[in-house]
């Protein structure tokens, strides 16, 4: 049942990080990179406030800071696969948004696998 709610949280982040990307990216025509690290950063932010809010148990492990510190040290390397598909993608010719949507769909997995078992797992 968790994973159901994290894709839901998920999918929320998904919209603000692909929506804003589209815009600066695809429509401003800003470079894809750029924006795809600064758009990842903020869908972030809307992930972890909403993971703790109807996903994971918050401060189970650690201090609220160090969470934070530990989510985006874990969404670090969600951004470098990202950053990578997204380039990989793009060079073989795949068209922006596409190729955005295949990025974040890979991270999924890894930031769903790295939460729930490390930072957010119940001690015992």
């Amino acid at each position: 049942m968790r994973l159901v709610r994290y894709f839901f949280v998920w999918s929320a982040a998904a919209l603000v990080d692909i929506g804003l990307f589209a815009v600066f990216a695809r429509l401003l025509g800003y470079n894809y990179l750029i924006v795809a690290a600064c758009t990842f950063v903020v869908a972030t932010g809307v992930n972890y406030g909403l993971s703790v809010r109807h996903v994971f148990e918050s401060r189970v492990r650690f201090s609220r800071p160090y969470e934070i510190a530990l989510v985006f040290a874990v969404s670090a390397i969600g951004l470098a696969i990202n950053q990578g598909v997204l380039f990989a993608a793009v060079s073989l010719g795949n068209e922006l948004i596409i190729s955005k949507v295949l990025a974040t769909g890979i991270v999924f997995g890894w930031n769903y696998f790295a939460r729930a078992n490390f930072v957010f797992k119940p001690q015992q």
